[in-house]
């Protein structure tokens, strides 16, 4: 399917790939992992030809599809299911010359085609990949401009699914959705027909969707086949075995050159000595397997707070005047690690915000020691960061006035920053070093209490667990929203949820939960304000698949069939006409053909037909 061989590439004068070669084998679900900033994204951009090698070749079948995500999607290009419907350009292109064609033989071989692509379940099926991730029958329905960039990405993604391309490249797909969207999506892709390369720093996701790993360092790519774990492991014995192979070749090689200093000026000895003065030369040093260097986080301790850290006690909060949750009962300690469960738009955000004191109750009472630090990480926060700055002006510009520079370079060398990339403008650091400033500006002062809200999506994998030890040993509280299930599970202690216009509690595992979403039992208050409103979670009764798009399938049928028809019943009037079997043969034969060609289109038509109108009864029985 896809063969990259010994390819090169240079950005601003770094090497990024060097003589790198591997085979995707057609099929294969693949995970392209790597250390942020290695060029995993850049590759993508190679296979893709966005981006020319140096040298090297990459090669792909003639006419092999390639599907990525868009990187942007535009508020005027309809509703989601247009969107989405409109990735096959195929298809649209056949129904568009369906529309206008009179050619009996070229209409035939049009519902032959459309027959084959399954055009008229092709509503059915988008609306089924836009409900997975998020988007009820309603918001299939609704502008794009109504959405927030977060969901439009969403629909750039189902728009790719959408596609069926033959080779699928999808960078980190899962950091815009919430678990439940990841859920579907780890599903989805476990079944995916054809070949995909995905780049993620979900280890689970990784495990559960790929059949085998391609791993970028030290400018080459390495092939490893099964789960993510299985690479790890498989990487760590290599490395265990390359640094025996190193060991034993060195103390061969000193070994030589022991006996070449002692012996070398001895006459008796000079023919062993050049001897091993030739084997000395033959023998290539091998190349060690650098371990990756270690990431840093490194929260300070907060003072002592006598508990309860903060009660809220029958609160409401909202925008606008219009709270989202209500009746919030909730206490939080000075050593709770809690996890906000649910759906996106049910209000998780909302709540941390009026947790962190960032939203005032609307109703009810949120009790809190004045002196509570609270240290903030929002979900686009490493997005707003100044990139003409560097990491030392911005942290100098959040720590007081009074602070020496030795004590702002040490507050940036808890999170790895060393003198060199202290200077380097924020513009030229990868996205998990902007994400490590970020969390180091938000904690110069100790707070007692870390918000983290998906702090995860420009993390690589050692960096996550890198965050998940660092959170382990802080000593203040932490509230985590993430869609990295393994995260949630490695640094909550309780989990609270939600869900149904409120915030409880929630007394049972991850696994639990799982089941929950499964079941479509968790709901989001309908009725949201705002021009960027989010869809609301979906009610059991909402979970059958949208019976709008196979309606429209159906009529969309119908119409072809009917015109298939008229255009048949034209050429059997023609047929049935005085003479016309006594006339010219040529005449005659240019009419049986059009016949023929007609009838095909009409049974094409009609079977096209009955399978749209099987989907919609099965639909409605549901």
């Amino acid at each position: 399917m896809l063969d990259i061989t010994n390819i090169t590439y240079r950005i601003a004068g770094r090497v990024l790939l060097e003589g790198a070669s591997v085979r995707v084998s057609e099929g294969h679900r693949i995970g392209l992992v790597g250390r942020n900033g290695t060029g995993k994204s850049t590759l993508f951009k190679l296979i893709s030809k966005e981006a020319e090698p140096d040298a090297g070749e990459i090669s792909l079948p003639r006419g092999c599809r390639i599907g990525m995500v868009a990187q942007e999607v535009r508020g005027d290009e309809g509703t989601p299911l247009e969107y989405v419907l409109a990735a096959d350009t195929e298809r649209a292109a056949l129904l568009a010359e369906a529309d206008t064609c009179t050619d009996g033989h070229r209409q035939a071989d049009i519902q032959t085609r459309l027959l084959d692509i399954d055009a008229y379940a092709a509503p059915a099926r988008a609306a089924t990949i836009l409900d997975g991730l998020g988007f009820d029958a309603e918001a299939q329905n609704k502008p794009l401009s109504a959405f927030s960039g977060g969901w439009r990405m969403r629909a750039a993604l189902a728009a790719a699914l959408f596609a069926q391309p033959d080779l699928l490249l999808l960078d980190e797909p899962t950091n815009h959705l919430d678990l439940e969207a990841a859920l579907w999506l780890e599903g989805f892709l476990k079944s995916w027909p054809k070949t995909l390369i995905l780049i993620s720093h979900d280890r689970d996701f990784l495990n559960s969707v790929v059949t085998g790993i391609v791993h970028l360092e030290r400018q080459g790519l390495y092939a490893y086949s099964g789960s993510y774990d299985s690479f790890e492991k498989q990487r760590q014995e290599r490395i265990a075995q390359t640094e025996q192979a190193i060991a034993k070749q060195t103390a061969a090689r000193a070994h030589l050159q022991a006996f070449i200093d002692r012996f070398k000026a001895k006459a008796s000895k000079a023919k062993q000595a050049q001897s091993r003065v030739k084997a000395l030369a033959r023998m290539e040093p091998l190349e060690a397997i650098t371990r990756d260097p270690e990431v840093r986080f490194n929260f300070p301790d907060p003072d002592e707070l006598a508990p309860p850290m903060i009660s809220l006690n029958g609160a409401a909060v909202g925008y606008d005047g219009r709270p989202i949750l209500r009746n919030i009962g909730l206490r939080l300690d000075p050593d709770d690690r809690v996890a906000l469960l649910g759906a996106n738009g049910n209000g998780k955000t909302t709540l941390a915000k009026l947790i962190a004191g960032r939203l005032e109750v609307m109703d009810g009472e949120r009790i809190a020691p004045n002196r509570l630090r609270v240290g903030y990480f929002a979900q686009h926060q490493v997005d707003e960061l100044n990139l003409d700055e560097t990491p030392i002006q911005a942290m100098t510009q959040v720590m007081p006035k009074t602070a020496k520079p030795e004590q702002v370079r040490a507050k940036l060398g808890a999170f790895g920053f060393g003198a060199e990339k202290a200077q380097t403008k924020i513009g030229a650091l990868s996205g998990g070093e902007k994400a490590r400033l970020t969390l180091a500006l938000i904690t110069y002062d100790a707070p007692h209490l870390l918000i983290l809200d998906e702090p995860t999506n420009h993390l690589d994998i050692e960096a996550r667990s890198a965050l998940v030890e660092a959170l382990t040993i802080y000593k203040g509280a932490v509230i985590l929203v993430s869609h990295d299930r393994r995260m949630v599970e490695m640094v909550a202690d309780r989990l609270w949820l939600v869900a149904h216009g409120t915030a409880k509690p929630f007394d049972d595992d991850m696994d639990a939960y799982q089941r929950l979403i499964l079941s479509g039992s968790l709901t989001a208050p309908s009725g949201k304000g705002g021009a960027k409103s989010e869809p609301r979670s979906k009610t059991p009764g909402e979970k059958r698949p949208a019976l709008g798009p196979l309606k429209k399938a159906v009529t969309q049928a119908e119409a072809a069939l009917a015109k298939a028809t008229a255009e048949k019943e034209k050429i059997d009037a023609k047929l049935a006409e005085d003479g016309v079997y006594s006339g010219p043969k040529d005449k005659l034969n240019a009419l049986l053909k059009q016949q023929s060609e007609a009838a095909t289109a009409v049974a094409s038509a009609e079977a096209i037909w009955l399978s749209a109108m099987e989907a919609l009864e099965a639909a409605e029985a549901a």
